[in-house]
C-alpha cells in the first residue's frame, strides 16, 4: 500500500482528535453523573469517570496500581501495534491496528492527565443499561472486529489455510 505510514497517521489523528474533542466538549458542557436523554429508553449523554478498563475492571485498586498499571499496558500495546502495522500491508488489518492505537491513545492521555478515562455515550433498554464509554472505546472496539473479521473471511484466513502448523 502506497503512503501506508500517512494513512495510519491520517487514521490515529482523526479519530485521536475527535476523542479528545468529544471528551473536552462532555467536561465543559455537561456536569459530572449528569444524564442528558437523547432517545427516552435507549440513548443518554452522561459525563462519567471510569477508574478501571473495561466494564470497571481494576476500578477498586489502589490508584497507584492502576496507573502504572494502565498506561503501561497502553503504551506496550501501542508499541505493539505499530510493530504490527510496519509488518502489514493488508487494508483490513492496517485499518484495524490504526483504530485500536488511535483508542488506546485517546484513553492513555486521559489517563495520564487524569487518573482515569471520560466516557459519555449510554446506550440502554428499559432498565438494561451497557456500561458508558466513549469515542477512544469504540474504535478501538471497531477494530478488533475488523480483526475478527480478517481472522475468519480475510487475509488472515487465507494465510492459515495455506500455512497449516
Amino acid at each position: 500500500m502506497k503512503n501506508k505510514y500517512l494513512w495510519v497517521g491520517s487514521i490515529v489523528s482523526v479519530i485521536l482528535i475527535l476523542d479528545q474533542v468529544t471528551k473536552y466538549i462532555i467536561e465543559k458542557r455537561v456536569r459530572l453523573y449528569e444524564v442528558i436523554t437523547v432517545i427516552p429508553g435507549f440513548f443518554n449523554i452522561t459525563h462519567v469517570r471510569n477508574k478501571g478498563a473495561a466494564f470497571s475492571l481494576f476500578a477498586s485498586a489502589p490508584a497507584s496500581f492502576r496507573a502504572l498499571f494502565f498506561i503501561t499496558v497502553s503504551i506496550i500495546a501501542i508499541v505493539v501495534i505499530a510493530f504490527l502495522i510496519k509488518k502489514t500491508a493488508e487494508f483490513l488489518q492496517l485499518l484495524a491496528f490504526s483504530l485500536i492505537a488511535a483508542g488506546a491513545a485517546g484513553n492513555l492521555i486521559d489517563r495520564i492527565r487524569y487518573g482515569e478515562v471520560v466516557d459519555f455515550v449510554q446506550w440502554y433498554v428499559k432498565s438494561y443499561y451497557w456500561p458508558s464509554f466513549n469515542v477512544a472505546d469504540s474504535a478501538i472496539t471497531v477494530g478488533v472486529v475488523f480483526l475478527a473479521y480478517d481472522m475468519i473471511f480475510g487475509e488472515g484466513a487465507r494465510l492459515q489455510k495455506t500455512n497449516p502448523r
